[in-house]
């Protein structure tokens, strides 16, 4: 059976999000879902903003549902729209029962179509084009009306078809889903165990340890210049080089999230040349620890990949263990609540808020005795080295997906 040639109108009906008034949001209630949550493919749940859960009754119909297809409609024009407006995501399972807000709006689909191949069929580089083409706006912002969404035209499959390409491309999702289920479920149980051990106190032989001056004995006040062999930043481009050429990745704190980086289409480019001039600041290597200092403070990579094509902007540190303290928990240490706290409290800056290195470098802390960082080291280590597996499958996993999208969406693949 031929594929027929149709407009997205035929088969969804599109509903939009809700202006909801940030002066009653709440510590925690209702999870709303904003355009700056939005990831790639998902819905992030850092920094989510939530209504009380009283005023759910008021906005029952801009609910979300699991696997729910959402559309941003209102966004930064930045270097690219197509990054941005017309921007595809699924609901997650974790986020059941949201609320949307406003600049976005939710896909529900008639019968004729399937959800997971909707979904897929929105993630085309043929729909992205179609929003760049009709994204409007002045200055920094750009939008797509409801009439541009559902003017979009392609082909499609019958019934049977849609569920097969989208069964296939689910399997994708869901493997990449469960992993990171499991790295969200191991990074609590490290950071759950970094604080038993240092912060509650709860080592294994601490009730045979003299407390000595409030820590245990053999532990020493210190401050973090004094377990680093190495800080600093990346390089701003400016007069330096030129952002958009080569096949580089430029790390910036947008880049970084999940305690993981991305290099995917979101990163800038640099060329080689680039590279090297960044490489003699920051001399990154694996094994280094990226720490975002400006903006949104306090985002944590243990670097964990080959770090010959990519480097990082002067918004991002660059750390180093040395021999006083293992790279694994001087990674929980700037994960942890203190240093996240430390860092909003010593910030400086109006527009954009930052922390100095000296800050960062003056923030004191209570390291233990080498035995037990060994030993908590042993425990920790494999850990936090599944986590690093399971995000690189997750890449992979991602990559293969997308590429398997476009040939079964061109039919060039047969189901």
């Amino acid at each position: 059976m031929k594929w027929e040639k149709v407009r997205l109108g035929k088969f969804i009906t599109p509903k939009k999000g809700f202006a909801f008034k940030s002066s009653k949001y709440v510590a925690s209630g209702v999870p709303i879902v904003r355009v700056s949550n939005f990831t790639n493919d998902s819905i992030s749940n850092d920094d989510l903003k939530y209504y009380p859960l009283e005023e759910k009754v008021n906005f029952g119909e801009f609910e979300l549902c699991e696997k729910d297809v959402i559309i941003q409609t209102v966004g930064s024009w930045q270097n690219n729209p197509a990054s941005v407006v017309g921007k595809v995501v699924r609901v997650p399972y974790y986020l059941d029962g949201a609320l949307l807000n406003q600049n976005a709006v939710k896909l529900i689909p008639k019968n004729s179509i399937d959800n997971n191949y909707l979904f897929y069929r929105l993630k085309t580089d043929a729909f992205k084009g179609h929003v760049l083409g009709e994204a409007r706006g002045a200055a920094n912002q750009a939008s797509i009306t409801l009439d541009t969404i559902k003017s979009f035209e392609f082909l499609i499959p019958d019934k049977k078809k849609q569920i097969k390409i989208g069964n296939i491309l689910s399997t994708y999702d869901e493997l990449i889903e469960n992993n990171q289920k499991q790295v969200k479920l191991l990074e609590e149980a490290a950071q759950r165990l970094y604080k038993e051990w240092f912060v509650d106190l709860r080592f294994p032989g601490y009730e045979n340890t003299p407390i000595i001056d409030g820590v245990p004995e053999g532990w020493n006040h210190i401050y973090l210049e004094n377990v680093i062999s190495k800080i600093t930043t990346g390089l701003n481009p400016r007069k330096n080089f030129v952002l958009g050429n080569g096949n580089n990745y430029y790390v910036t704190i947008k880049n970084m999230r999940n305690n993981n980086v991305y290099l995917d289409e979101k990163c800038d480019r640099i060329d080689d040349e680039a590279i090297i001039k960044i490489n003699k600041r920051s001399n990154l290597q694996i094994g280094d620890i990226l720490f975002s200092g400006i903006g949104t403070m306090g985002r944590v990579y243990l670097v964990n990949i080959p770090t010959n094509n990519w480097n990082v902007s002067e918004s991002v540190f660059t750390l180093r263990a040395n021999n006083k303290i293992s790279k694994e928990l001087l990674y929980l240490i700037l994960l942890s609540d203190n240093v996240q706290k430390y860092c909003d409290q010593h910030a400086h800056g109006v527009a954009q808020r930052g922390i100095r290195m000296a800050d960062l470098k003056a923030y004191k802390f209570v390291l233990p005795s080498k035995n037990i960082i060994e030993n908590f080291t042993k425990i920790i280590k494999p850990i936090i080295n599944k986590i690093q597996n399971l995000n690189v499958q997750i890449v992979d996993a991602t990559k293969a997906r997308d590429r398997l999208l476009t040939k079964l969406m061109s039919g060039e693949i047969e189901v």
